[in-house]
C-alpha cells in the first residue's frame, strides 16, 4: 500500500521505540513527522504509540501539554495505533498500574501491565491473525501487556492459545501486545495506514 498520497502521520515521541516505527512506516511510503507537541499533534492525521514505559509515557504527555489533545483526537476519531505500552496508552482500564498513573482511553479494555513478567521473560511466538491473511504474524512480546477484559464493540484480532488476547481493534483504534516493527511485520501499520485512508 502507498501511503504518499495520505496526509501526514505521527508518532508519539516523548518515549520508546520511536525509530523503528517511523522507519515501517516509511517504508510503506507515508509522510512520518515525530510527534512531541500539541502544535505537531495538529499536523497529523494518525499517530502510533510505540512500545516503551506507559507510565513514563504518561507523565511526559502532561509534561509537554499533549494529554488532553490527544485525548480530544482520541475521542474524534483520529486513527491510533498503540504497541506494547502503546495499548496501555489506549486502554480505558489498566491493571497494576503505578500510582497516579493515567491512559488517554479510547479503548473499552482492561490490560494487565507486565503480564509475563521482566525483561528476562521476554519470547517470541506465531500468531495467527486470519483479518490479516493466512501467514502468521511473527510476535515479539518484551515486557507486554495483556487484555484480560474486552467490551462489546472491541474485535479481538488475536489471542495466546491460553485464551489471553493480544491484539484488538475498536473502530479506528489498533493495538497489540507486541511489537511488529521489530519482527520486520508490516501488516498492522498497513491496517492503520488504511484507517487513516478512510478517515481522510
Amino acid at each position: 500500500m502507498a501511503g504518499s498520497a495520505l496526509p501526514p502521520v505521527g508518532v508519539f515521541a516523548l518515549q520508546g521505540d520511536v525509530r523503528e516505527h517511523v522507519a515501517v512506516l516509511r517504508g510503506l511510503g507515508a509522510d512520518v513527522r515525530e510527534v512531541r507537541t500539541p502544535a505537531q499533534l495538529a499536523e497529523v492525521a494518525g499517530l502510533v504509540i510505540p512500545g516503551g514505559e506507559s507510565s513514563v509515557m504518561d507523565k511526559l504527555s502532561r509534561l509537554f501539554g499533549l494529554r488532553e489533545p490527544l485525548r480530544q483526537r482520541i475521542a474524534d476519531g483520529m486513527p491510533v495505533y498503540g504497541t506494547c505500552a502503546g495499548m496501555i496508552m489506549l486502554a480505558d482500564r489498566v491493571l497494576d498500574a503505578i500510582e497516579g498513573q493515567l491512559t488517554l482511553g479510547g479503548l473499552d479494555v482492561t490490560v494487565r501491565r507486565n503480564a509475563f513478567g521482566t525483561q528476562l521473560d521476554s519470547f517470541e511466538t506465531d500468531l495467527a491473525m486470519p483479518a490479516l491473511g493466512e501467514l502468521p504474524v511473527h510476535a515479539v512480546f518484551i515486557r507486554a501487556p495483556v487484555v484480560v477484559d474486552a467490551g462489546p464493540d472491541v474485535t479481538v484480532l488475536s489471542a495466546l492459545d491460553d485464551g489471553r488476547i493480544v491484539a484488538v481493534e475498536q473502530g479506528r483504534l489498533l493495538a497489540t501486545a507486541f511489537h511488529p516493527e521489530v519482527a520486520g511485520e508490516t501488516r498492522f501499520h498497513e491496517r492503520f495506514l488504511a484507517h487513516v485512508a478512510a478517515a481522510s
